[in-house]
């Protein structure tokens, strides 16, 4: 049976949060697959099962103790590392990229279970290292020379699992891994003097990871700092700026914008999707898409200091920061600050994958948030 705490805890401001980031995204993938002869289209009821079936998914990581299946999503994870071979090695190819994986009934991307599943594996894995009963970091600063061989593992863990993501190629997935990963390692103690070693030396194999990027990976980049033609290597990011631009401070309306109505912009109801909120709300409507994502990380980020265990707070610290990192690359492309690595705005974006990843992490994240009463 629940426990009646579970009702007097749950994160109601939170879930609400969820819902209406939920809605803002079935309504905008609605305008943007929207024809008069068929107003719902196949992506919008693909969505609306998406949202349906997310909210199941939401309450069920709500509910459960994820101390009783850590082990399980510890194994879960070297899994998951063998479908990120398979779509290497077999993986359905779309768009030019090997990333998912065909069940014959739907098609799903393994990589982005990594997101979900990284900071489980690294929460168990350090927890049977016997982590400290309190979030005190101090305890691996102060023994860091005696525990460096533990940290070998996980490190060797993320970077696979950056290599064979990176390899689909999935370039922006890839970062968002390296990024909560590392950020998760940091929180447990490892040494600043590692990471800088570790900056130090991609910054000296920059000139040979850049020979080994793909040649529409490097007209990106370049694309960025302002080369390409802008009709054919810069079109996207120009229609982009476009549509964001255009929409002014209220937007065209609901409906009404231009750019994704008459195709100019591809990927509008995708990794672009935030084009077509401030075509049509305009910069205000764009503000407000900002400001929901911002409370609701703020009131996670709340949460996850104040957790009582360190085993808790990587946890909440690998969930958070691939969610902020998909917002803030997401947005950065879309206009025009950050290269276009295709990663899709979370709630937001078309795509079931994605959207039951991101609603079982915020329902991880409540959980986490319910269960520090417990203690």
């Amino acid at each position: 049976m629940i426990d009646r705490r579970y009702f007097r805890y749950f994160d109601w401001v939170n879930f609400s949060l969820t819902l209406i980031l939920l809605a803002v995204g079935l309504l905008f993938v609605f305008s943007s697959t929207y024809s008069t002869t068929k107003p719902f289209s196949r992506y919008f009821n693909k969505q609306l099962f998406g949202a349906i079936t997310g909210v199941f998914i939401y309450f069920i990581f709500c509910l459960v103790d994820l101390r009783k299946i850590d082990r399980q999503g510890y194994l879960a994870y070297f899994f998951i590392l063998i479908l990120l071979i398979y779509t290497f090695l077999n993986g359905f190819i779309g768009m030019g990229a090997k990333r998912w994986v065909s069940l014959y009934f739907f098609s799903f991307q393994p990589s982005e279970l990594t997101k979900l599943f990284l900071p489980i594996f690294l929460a168990y894995y350090f927890n049977e290292q016997n982590l400290p009963n309190s979030a005190n970091t101090n305890y691996f600063k102060n023994n860091f020379k005696i525990r460096i061989k533990e940290y070998i593992f996980p490190l060797i863990m993320i970077l696979v699992s950056f290599f064979l993501i990176l390899k689909q190629p999935d370039l922006g997935t890839a970062i968002i891994i390296l990024i909560s990963g590392l950020t998760t390692l940091w929180i447990v103690g490892l040494e600043k003097k590692i990471f800088i070693f570790l900056g130090l030396s991609v910054v000296m194999c920059a000139p040979f990871l850049w020979q080994h990027l793909k040649t529409y990976q490097k007209q990106r980049i370049l694309v960025l700092l302002g080369d390409g033609d802008t009709r054919k290597e810069r079109y996207q990011l120009e229609q982009s700026k476009i549509a964001v631009g255009s929409g002014g401070l209220t937007g065209k309306g609901f409906l009404k914008g231009t750019q994704n109505k008459f195709a100019f912009l591809p990927e509008d109801h995708t990794d672009f999707i935030f084009s077509v909120i401030c075509e049509e709300w305009g910069f205000l409507g764009g503000l407000l898409i900002i400001t929901l994502f911002s409370l609701l990380f703020i009131r996670f980020f709340y949460v996850a200091i104040n957790l009582p265990t360190l085993y808790e707070q990587i946890i909440a610290t690998g969930l958070i920061c691939y969610l902020i990192s998909s917002v803030c690359i997401n947005i950065g492309m879309v206009i025009g600050i950050l290269p276009i690595v295709g990663i899709p705005l979370p709630l937001i974006s078309y795509g079931n994958t994605n959207l039951w990843v991101t609603m079982a992490s915020l329902g991880c994240l409540n959980n986490l948030s319910i269960r520090r009463f417990y203690y």
